[in-house]
């Protein structure tokens, strides 16, 4: 018995070795089973209503999103932006007395029809947000669940999944001696950059942030920015945020909002730069927040 456990052990160390090989040299998909080779992927929201028992929250979205682009949505708080992030990938399905009228077009295909499948969605979908919420479990544990969910058992794969997507995040080397560690001990900082990797372990078409960098000091919100920067090249990156001098610094394209409105989008530099409605104009300029 100590001779087939050695034995296992051994190959599980050379199968890990190999797959770190790959990695560095660029070599790897960990999950082929669900790459996708799309050249452009579509998130499209038309005439979308959102009434949360009397109020009428969300009014008459419509938007295209670009694709491998950061959009930041911006406005003052209770605009409604969280709840169109919460509608993008149906946890406002959760709110008690929510109505939802409209369409949220993913690549075509009607997510709030009710025949959608929410287990497809979420991990087309993957959020981070405002408040670091890694599982109650190991670090390996919180990278691999949704791999496991999606029907990757096998240790080996699950081994080259979990590096491929720490590294992706820049926590590899800071966890790589204590993944079987609760993830409940990591830094603020870290719990994030791990919550992110999480999502992309399953591969997502679009990344949702909320507010992702509110709660980190300054060093980790950097640290979070730089990597949606060098992520958007192979994700479409929508993010929440209240702070203006972040987007001014990471968006590629800005929606603002007012009162459950959209008011003006555009690219960032015309948004910023030369915006158009007076009530953009306002809000940069700092009249009102």
């Amino acid at each position: 018995m100590k001779e087939i456990a050695k034995k296992n052990f051994f190959q599980r160390y050379l199968g890990w070795r190999r797959g770190d090989e790959l990695v560095r040299k660029g070599r790897f998909y960990p999950s082929h089973k669900f790459h996708r080779m799309a050249a452009e992927n579509t998130l499209i929201v038309e005439n979308l209503n959102v009434y949360i028992k009397d109020n009428h929250i969300l009014k008459d979205i419509n938007l295209n999103f670009p694709d491998k682009k950061i959009t930041c949505i911006i406005g003052p708080s209770g605009c409604g932006k969280s709840t169109l992030l919460k509608t993008l990938n149906r946890l406002i399905d959760n709110v008690e007395g929510v109505k939802i009228k409209g369409k949220v077009l993913i690549n075509g295909k009607d997510i709030l029809n009710q025949q959608a499948d929410l287990t497809e969605l979420r991990r087309t979908i993957g959020l981070v947000s405002q408040k670091p919420c890694p599982l109650p479990m190991n670090i390996y544990g919180n990278v691999a669940y949704g791999c496991r969910i999606h029907g990757i058992k096998m240790l080996r794969k699950l081994n080259l999944v979990v590096e491929h997507y720490l590294r992706a995040v820049g926590l590899w080397e800071e966890v790589k001696d204590r993944l079987r560690s609760p993830a409940a001990r990591l830094s603020i900082g870290q719990q994030q950059r791990l919550c992110l990797a999480r999502s992309l372990a399953v591969e997502p078409l679009f990344i949702l942030a909320d507010e992702a960098t509110s709660a980190l000091d300054p060093i980790s919100s950097k640290n979070i920015e730089d990597l949606f920067v060098n992520l958007k090249n192979d994700y479409s990156i929508i993010m929440v945020t209240h702070t203006l001098r972040q987007a001014l610094r990471i968006a590629d394209y800005v929606v603002f909002m007012y009162l459950g409105e959209i008011i003006e989008t555009g690219p960032a530099q015309q948004i910023f730069n030369n915006p158009q409605h007076e009530l953009t104009k306002k809000y940069l300029s700092g009249i009102f927040s």
